[in-house]
């Protein structure tokens, strides 16, 4: 299994990567795989019925919206997130389907698309069945997906779904110059290539894309992540679904504006991403200085943070960092990094993302970064730990000393749950993404106080929190029936 930082991030769509993304992908993959096969002229009918956690938390999740977005030929990197919304009600509205983006056919929302609630598929909670009928009502194909977490799809025609279960099957046999599947061996590899953890990365990478392809990708992704915080800034009103709950980065961001206009702040560090000016007019993020308050900069960090997992919510345009439940943690520590460290570019940019992914890549394929599999602590545990890593080798920090921070960045999350409130990615979401970006920003520094040696390796991290997951109840992870999602009166 061979994964690339750009399986890690890439462009999705809210509110949730396993929920939404996920889904969409797997429909889209259906209707693509009629149409290659040329069954579409025989389809009649399209049922999909969904399962475990997807059925459980479906509905706020926006599943079954992706679900026929998706089969609709939709994209989650490319899809009209201000008129998605629109394009499922019409779906349900006219009662039709147009497969793959032209074949159409009859379509009744209740009967043709099933949430599940109780029922799972044996390889992964998050399951999925499509099947095409012809015009007899013959099963004409039938496919089951999985969505492991982080937009990633398994099963179905690839087969992939083996002994190991679901999360563990990703189909790409790639030879890498530089293999690793454990942080023991990944350190290993940069003492004796005598090389940092983004260098080993990179030449993995190029495996697949040349450095400026990669370059490119990376620094495209950021722009994403930056676009994703204007907007979150820009948008004012209540997020959608039934709680009623706030957005809070726009009051939060005229706040620090206006004190940083006031000259309450002092000595700015501007941005030195090119095409960004220093200008206040310019956006949140340029109006960031160097506070004489000593805690004003985690302020701006938690504004960073609120503003992705916000827009993320309302269903906007974000990057999955590994995941959209944890959206804003990579973007939020990554913005700290531009903004309040001096000598801060653009290369430091691609080796944040790329020291992120070694450790994402190391979560991925030693234990989960699915919620609905083992909770939250592999959804914000892992971007936790991701960005602390991120962080820690752009302040200078040696791999023993990053492999510490990433460390820290997930003890300090284990046995983290995920009970979305009402089935939304919404309580307690986004506050625990603001503040696992400041608890990553923590773990870096203190990492780099020390040697990188310490007692609990990041390997047995990583296991205990797999082991943890598969202790963990059902109802803590993902499915609304456990923990805050049961004690708090939805309003």
């Amino acid at each position: 299994m061979a994964l690339s930082v750009l399986d890690l991030f890439s462009v999705g769509i809210g509110p949730s990567s396993s929920h939404t993304v996920g889904p969409m992908r797997a429909a889209k993959r259906f209707s693509d795989g009629l149409a290659e096969d040329g069954l579409l002229p025989a389809t009649a009918r399209v049922r999909a019925e969904l399962y475990g956690s997807l059925g459980a938390t479906g509905r706020g999740h926006g599943s079954d919206k992706a679900v026929v977005l998706g089969l609709q030929g939709k994209d989650p990197e490319t899809v009209d997130t201000s008129t998605a919304d629109d394009q499922a009600a019409a779906a349900a509205l006219n009662a039709e389907l147009h497969l793959a983006g032209h074949h159409r056919v009859d379509f009744n929302w209740e009967e043709d698309l099933v949430l599940h609630r109780r029922k799972s598929l044996p390889a992964h909670p998050n399951g999925m069945t499509f099947w095409a009928l012809d015009h007899s009502g013959a099963v004409l194909r039938e496919r089951s997906y999985y969505s492991v977490g982080g937009g990633f799809v398994v099963g179905g025609d690839a087969g992939d779904v083996g002994k190991e279960g679901a999360a563990k099957v990703v189909p790409d046999a790639t030879a890498l110059p530089y293999p690793f599947t454990s942080a023991d061996e990944l350190l290993e590899i940069c003492r004796r290539k005598d090389k940092s953890i983004p260098e080993i990365m990179l030449a993995n990478e190029l495996t697949w894309h040349s450095e400026a392809e990669l370059r490119d990708k990376l620094l495209a992704l950021w722009a994403v992540m930056r676009e994703c915080v204007e907007n979150g800034c820009a948008a004012e009103g209540i997020l959608p679904g039934g709680l009623k709950v706030k957005r809070r980065a726009p009051a939060l961001f005229r706040t620090l504006a206006a004190a940083a206009s006031a000259g309450t702040a002092s000595s700015s560090f501007a941005s030195t991403t090119p095409g960004h000016g220093t200008s206040p007019d310019a956006g949140p993020a340029n109006l960031v200085q160097a506070p004489a308050d000593p805690l004003l900069a985690m302020e701006w960090v938690n504004l960073f943070a609120l503003a992705v997992n916000e827009e993320n919510a309302a269903g906007g345009r974000i990057v999955t960092a590994p995941t959209n439940g944890a959206a804003g943690i990579v973007p939020a520590v990554l913005h700290y990094y531009v903004k309040f460290v001096p000598g801060a570019n653009d290369d430091g940019v691609v080796r944040f993302l790329l020291t992120a992914a070694a450790v994402g890549i190391l979560f991925k394929t030693n234990a989960s970064i699915s919620g609905a599999e083992v909770g939250c602590q592999g959804e914000v545990g892992s971007a936790c730990s991701m960005a602390a890593a991120g962080l820690c080798e752009v302040l200078g920090g040696t791999p023993a000393q990053v492999e510490n921070a990433a460390e820290v960045g997930i003890e300090h999350n284990l046995g983290l749950t995920c009970d979305p409130v009402g089935g939304l990615v919404q309580i307690p979401c986004i506050e625990r993404n603001a503040i696992a970006s400041v608890k990553a920003i923590n773990a870096a520094r203190l990492a780099l106080h020390g040697d990188g040696s310490h007692v609990v390796s990041l390997d047995k991290a990583i296991k205990t929190m797999r082991e943890t997951g598969a202790d963990m109840m059902t109802k803590y992870k993902e499915t609304s029936r456990g923990g805050l999602a049961v004690n708090v009166i939805e309003c």
